[in-house]
């Protein structure tokens, strides 16, 4: 791993936009609760979810907020101060997808956290937040070759639909893993430093997106601070929304990024995937509630909330590391040993695995265990 020569000037800009979104997210969280708190905006307690008591969500707004206030300013002010170089394939399309798509996920996802919406409604939410991006200019149209030299050029039609299929499933890859007090949080924020800090590599060489990604660590960081166990406020849809639709659109802004963030978010993604492969091989919804998660076989293990959280962060900020040591080929094949031998461990039978939702409301008064994530997502 090499830095760019222009790594030093550009450690100003991350400290100030870091600290910034931080304060900012860190002030106007207490703000948001107090007001979904008037409104009974709120996760109440129940078989399916961890919190023993009603507990306000939307928190997520407060993240939102802080980035784009944060990194929107940044880049405005940027264009005249030129604090750091804009990259070349970067057009006004891509940052207008960044910023005002941000904003649409937060406020779909707000809507979602006041109404209750159901699935169905959430996916096609997010599938028209996607087709908007791609409409703006975002677009994964070329990979490496990880098979031999060389990169693979994707046509149109393909393109579109592997980016569609890419920014829906991190919006879902993040919400599903939301499951304990901070967790979806901490592993955001992991992946942004690592993002970021791919971004000031020779390989990739674009310390703007750099500076952007630790705008929303920043931002995440300060929300931390009241989610983390116990959690004062839940993220909520309108987070995980945000959050999953800001990575995703962050890691396409980079040739090398969308590998990268495969391997550092290789636990939410992967935990997805072999869920909803389960529920299916099951005869079950792939929407349907049981404690097949990572997080509850490390709960049924004997881990506390906290010490789950915390293995979990390990993983994600080992991952992270792996990511930034080697190329881009051997990143996907390590998420792809990762991905196999996830696979084994999930589909493993553990006690209360794959329950059904009734079987999990008969057994709420027989253990003190979560069974389903604390927030009132479809996951």
């Amino acid at each position: 791993m090499t830095f760019i020569e222009e790594v030093g000037s550009s450690i100003g800009p991350i400290v100030a936009v870091f600290v910034a979104a931080a304060l900012l997210a860190a002030i106007l969280t207490p703000l948001i609760r107090r007001v979904v708190l008037r409104h009974r905006i709120v996760d109440r307690p129940n078989a399916r979810r961890v919190n023993t008591r009603p507990i306000p969500r939307a928190g997520g707004l407060a993240i939102a907020a802080a980035f784009l206030i944060v990194a929107g300013g940044f880049v405005v002010l940027n264009e005249g101060a030129d604090w750091v170089p804009t990259p070349l394939n970067l057009a006004p399309g891509d940052f207008l997808a960044l910023f005002l798509g941000g904003a649409a996920a937060a406020a779909l996802g707000a809507i979602d956290d006041l109404f209750n919406l159901r699935a169905r409604w959430q996916l096609a939410g997010q599938i028209g937040l996607a087709l908007l991006a791609v409409a703006l200019g975002i677009g994964i149209v070329v990979i490496n070759n990880p098979f031999g030299a060389g990169v693979i050029r994707f046509s149109e039609l393909f393109s579109v639909g592997f980016t569609v299929f890419w920014i829906v499933g991190m919006m879902n890859s993040i919400n599903w893993i939301d499951g304990l007090d901070g967790l979806s949080t901490g592993i955001a924020l992991i992946a942004c430093v690592t993002l970021g800090l791919i971004s000031l590599t020779t390989k990739i060489s674009q310390p703007l997106i750099a500076v952007l990604c630790f705008a929303l660590a920043g931002a995440l960081a300060g929300f931390l601070r009241w989610n983390f166990h116990p959690a004062k406020i839940f993220s909520g849809t309108s987070g995980v929304q945000f959050v999953g639709y800001t990575l995703a659109v962050l890691s396409i802004l980079g040739s090398a990024k969308v590998a990268v963030a495969l391997l550092v978010l290789g636990v939410p993604i992967i935990d997805t995937f072999w869920i909803i492969v389960g529920r299916l091989i099951r005869g079950v919804s792939p929407f349907a509630p049981d404690r097949s998660h990572i997080h509850h076989r490390l709960l049924d293990l004997g881990l506390s909330h906290r010490n789950t959280v915390l293995v979990i962060y390990g993983i994600c900020a080992a991952l992270g590391v792996l990511a930034l040591l080697v190329s881009e080929i051997t990143t996907l094949y390590a998420f792809l040993g990762v991905f196999i031998v996830s696979g084994l461990i999930l589909f493993a039978p553990t006690r209360g695995a794959f329950r059904r939702p009734e079987e999990l409301e008969a057994s709420a008064y027989e253990t003190p265990e979560p069974v389903e994530s604390p927030e009132r997502h479809a996951g």
